[in-house]
């Protein structure tokens, strides 16, 4: 954009308008009252004073009439200003806080007072953005800061690691490239966990009919060989359910999900899909371990990770649920985390229906 010239002000503008409109309206009253004396009043008048002609109080009248729109331009543009700097205070405060908010300081609220007008709106939206600026920022630092120590982790490991071979350069141990390349594993896949979220809280995909029950089938076959190993049965249930969204992500929000419920449960881990009039709904639940609800709430939050819930292998990098939470906002849907009666916990994601046009 470039520099825009500088030009007068809003509440100039108004008093002008305001005094333009008084001048306006009183010129044309004084104008209806010279036709209609010009074309009622007799050639000559006889007054209690005197006689006079109709030149004269014409004249006379004229002469009063350019008083009376010399007042009226100073008063309108007194007043003008008066009413203008009083109707535009509550835009002060709004771009007062809009200059703060842009130094930094997202704490700052208008709150603004007084009914509710088109001002009014204005400053509540305003403070709505803010609070919801403010809440993202910090959720952005903590995220920041908590990828910076888990990619801190496996580095600090591989260089520890590493140091240990160069002391001994003659020779390296089986034992220590195994652990040099699982490390190395975990902070690929990191990495890639930490790009999946960048790319689903961007939007930045294209949506396609994605049918959720066929993505269910497919996440399920995937890790039916995981479900096996550990010992556990998927059941998969469900109808049609046709979305509007990416099928890779909504196939990684899936994936996500089962595993979790393979890594975390016991038994059985059931897989439901059902269609709703306006919405599709994936149900993914398992047995499992009594959780709270303190902790169900926190499970969806990067890097967190129930401590009771977390075993050695197949822990993840804590940001499954993460991202299946961005996916599932990036497609204008629903996340809800329930834990069930006797142990477990039930995840449902409801994206809105799609519709043949």
């Amino acid at each position: 954009m470039g520099i825009r010239k500088p030009g007068p002000s809003v509440r100039l503008k108004l008093t002008l308008s305001y005094a333009g409109f008084l001048m306006l309206a009183g010129a044309l009253l004084l104008m209806t009252v010279w036709v209609f004396l010009r074309s009622h009043l007799p050639e000559v008048a006889v007054m209690p004073g005197g006689v006079l002609n109709r030149a004269t109080l014409m004249s006379t009248f004229t002469s009063a009439a350019g008083v009376v729109v010399v007042f009226l331009l100073v008063f309108g543009l007194l007043g003008g200003w008066i009413l203008a700097g009083r109707m535009l205070a509550p835009l002060t405060r709004i771009t007062d806080a809009a200059r703060r908010a842009t130094g930094g300081s997202l704490s700052h609220r208008i709150r603004l007072d007084g009914r509710k007008d088109e001002f009014r709106e204005l400053a509540d939206a305003f403070d709505a953005m803010l609070t919801r600026l403010e809440a993202q920022v910090a959720e952005q630092q903590r995220f920041a800061a908590n990828a910076s120590h888990e990619l801190r982790t496996p580095l600090a490991i591989s260089q520890a690691l590493l140091e240990v071979a160069r002391t001994d350069p003659a020779g390296v141990p089986g034992e220590l490239v195994d652990r040099l390349h699982a490390v190395n594993s975990r902070a690929i896949d990191l990495t890639e966990a930490l790009l999946l979220l960048s790319q689903a809280d961007q939007r930045s995909f294209t949506r396609d009919r994605v049918d959720l029950s066929l993505v269910a089938e497919e996440a399920t076959e995937t890790l039916l060989p995981l479900a096996e190993k550990r010992g556990l049965t998927i059941e998969t249930t469900g109808e049609i359910t046709p979305t509007h969204g990416s099928h890779a992500l909504l196939l990684q929000l899936t994936t996500n999900l089962v595993h979790n419920a393979i890594v975390h449960g016991r038994g059985t881990v059931w897989v439901t899909t059902a269609a709703e009039p306006k919405a599709v709904v994936l149900t993914v639940e398992n047995a499992g371990e009594e959780l709270t609800p303190q902790l169900v709430s926190t499970l969806v939050e990067p890097f967190q990770r129930g401590t009771e819930r977390v075993r050695a292998d197949h822990a993840g990098v804590g940001l499954g649920l993460a991202i299946v939470k961005s996916i599932t906002q990036a497609h204008d849907g629903t996340l809800t985390l329930t834990p069930r009666p006797g142990g477990g916990l039930g995840i449902t994601v409801r994206l809105p229906r799609w519709w043949l046009r």
